[in-house]
Formats: structure tokens, C-alpha cells, sequence
């Protein structure tokens, strides 16, 4: 019989040493993109062999570290297991990454299923995300966290800010570039965000989005049409930073269907309320599962 437990350090080491494998696959290839091979998978949703082999280099490892564990890849796709499934964006900032913007991130996300055990506690009573790791390249920043241990950027525990009002509030987004099904919702939001704060960001890639809420750079984050792979390694980041990271539909325990709002005590509230007189609840994308 399979155990119930899930060894969170041992698999948080795991997550660090496949980013890093990734990433030196990355940075290899960001000297030579001219000679990329990219493919169109629908419009503005790229894929390049970078992102292929970055992602094929994270599944060797975390298949020959926990082979019990399922694996949910962007690229490769795979299926989730009983007890815990990675969840893998090899190259979140596609986009960024074939223009040569030097922002993207390797993210790795390890959500365990109910019932699971994490090292010593009680069972699960849902879904939580409970390992996530967003490495950076290009400032060698290394995001990582253990659910109910804490999160960390490279070795200095890190917290998400104090600002208390979104009128002093820095927040990051990201538009529409891919499906544009939710943009009657996400459009009001933006203007009210734009009156509302001290300013809005949209850099291009989520899972550092949400890494920069967790040490404070950014006050509160929201996004729609995300996938999971998206925002897994960053929910548990921001959480362990003290933060909310939450479906902005509060159907879901955490945003597997890519509707995302995040921040501190104060400003993940705030957010919220400004996103929800927006929200259609009886569009389809969000429905419950």
C-alpha cells in the first residue's frame, strides 16, 4: 500500500535541483535564439525547444528522485497521482524569453492531494500546494517555500509587505494575450486598479508576479486565464510569505484554473473586493470542477 506521507524537504530539494538544470538550459540557449526552433501552438502561445528540453531536464529529475509522485507538465502534459503531482512551467515568460527580455522563471510546484500527510502533521483536508520554487536566471534569485516551514529568496526568509491600503499599493497583472473570453471581465478591473492604486505592472510572467509579492516588491497581484503550472509554485511562495494567494471565484483551494488574486492581509482583501463586482460567475472558464 502507498504511504499517505510526503516528505517535503527531501522533495523541496528535488524542485531546486531540477530549476537549476532547467535554467542552465535556458540561459544556454538565450545567446543563441536566432537559431531557436519555436512553434505556434495557437496565437501568441509559443514554444521553443528551450522549453522542451528545460522541461524534459525537470522530469528526469523528479522521476528519478520521486517516482511516486505524478507530474502535470506544460508541454508534455502527464496526469496527477493519488497522494501529491508536480506541477511544471519550464519557461514561464515564453514571450519575454524569445525577445530577450531578461524576465522569466523555471517554476515547480508540488501540490499534494487530500489525505495526504506532510512530514508529521495531520491529513489534508484539500488540495494544498505544499512545495513551490520560481527560479530566476537572470538575477540568480531562488524563490522557494514548504508549506507551514516558510518561503525564501536564495537564503533569507522573506515576507510579503505591510503596505495596509491599495491607494499605496504597487500592484503587478497580467492582460489578455492568449484567450481573450474573460477580457469583458478583466478590463474593469484594470481601470478601477489604474484609480485606485499607486501603480499597476505588467511584466509577462506569472510565477514571478507572484514571487514578488511574496518579498514585498509588489503589494498585491491578479490574473485571469492562467493555467495551473502558472501560479501552483507560487501560491505556497506567497502563503509561506505570510500572504493570501486565492481563486477569485472561492471555488477552488487554491487557483488550479489560473483566476488569481494575491497580496497581503490587507491588500489581498481590498483586491478582491475591487475584482469582484466585475467577475461573471456564470462564464464557463471558472466553473466549479
Amino acid at each position: 500500500m502507498q504511504s499517505t506521507r510526503l516528505p517535503l524537504s527531501d522533495c523541496l530539494d528535488a524542485a531546486v535541483t531540477a530549476a537549476h538544470a532547467a535554467a542552465a538550459i535556458l540561459q544556454a540557449y538565450s545567446h543563441n535564439r536566432a537559431e531557436l526552433v519555436i512553434d505556434k501552438k495557437m496565437r501568441n502561445d509559443l514554444v521553443s525547444q528551450a522549453d522542451r528540453e528545460a522541461e524534459q531536464a525537470v522530469i528526469q529529475i523528479l522521476r528519478d528522485r520521486t517516482p511516486d509522485l505524478g507530474i502535470v507538465a506544460e508541454e508534455s502534459g502527464g496526469r496527477a497521482s493519488s497522494l501529491a503531482t508536480w506541477y511544471i512551467d519550464p519557461l514561464d515568460g515564453t514571450t519575454n524569453f524569445l525577445h530577450g527580455i531578461p524576465h522569466y522563471a523555471v517554476s515547480i510546484a508540488l501540490v499534494a492531494h487530500e489525505n495526504a500527510v506532510v512530514d508529521g502533521g495531520k491529513p489534508l483536508q484539500r488540495d494544498t500546494p505544499v512545495i513551490g520554487v520560481v527560479y530566476d536566471p537572470n538575477r540568480e534569485e531562488l524563490y522557494s517555500a514548504m508549506h507551514g516551514v516558510g518561503a525564501w529568496l536564495n537564503e533569507h526568509r522573506i515576507t510579503c509587505s505591510q503596505t495596509t491600503q491599495l491607494s499605496e499599493a504597487v500592484l503587478g497583472t497580467g492582460l489578455p494575450f492568449r484567450d481573450f473570453s474573460f477580457t469583458d471581465q478583466y478590463m474593469p478591473t484594470l481601470d478601477a486598479s489604474i484609480q485606485l492604486t499607486r501603480g499597476v505592472r505588467r511584466l509577462g510572467a506569472a510565477a514571478l508576479d507572484l514571487a514578488w509579492v511574496a518579498c514585498g516588491r509588489y503589494d498585491g497581484y491578479w490574473e485571469m486565464g492562467l493555467a495551473p503550472w502558472d501560479v501552483a509554485a507560487g501560491t505556497v511562495i506567497v502563503r509561506e510569505a505570510g500572504g493570501v494567494c486565492e481563486d477569485m471565484y472561492h471555488r477552488d483551494p487554491w487557483p488550479i484554473k489560473g483566476y488569481v488574486y494575491a497580496g497581503n492581509p490587507h491588500t489581498a482583501p481590498a483586491l478582491d473586493a475591487m475584482i469582484q463586482p466585475h467577475l461573471d460567475y456564470a462564464a464557463p472558464g471558472p466553473a466549479a470542477e
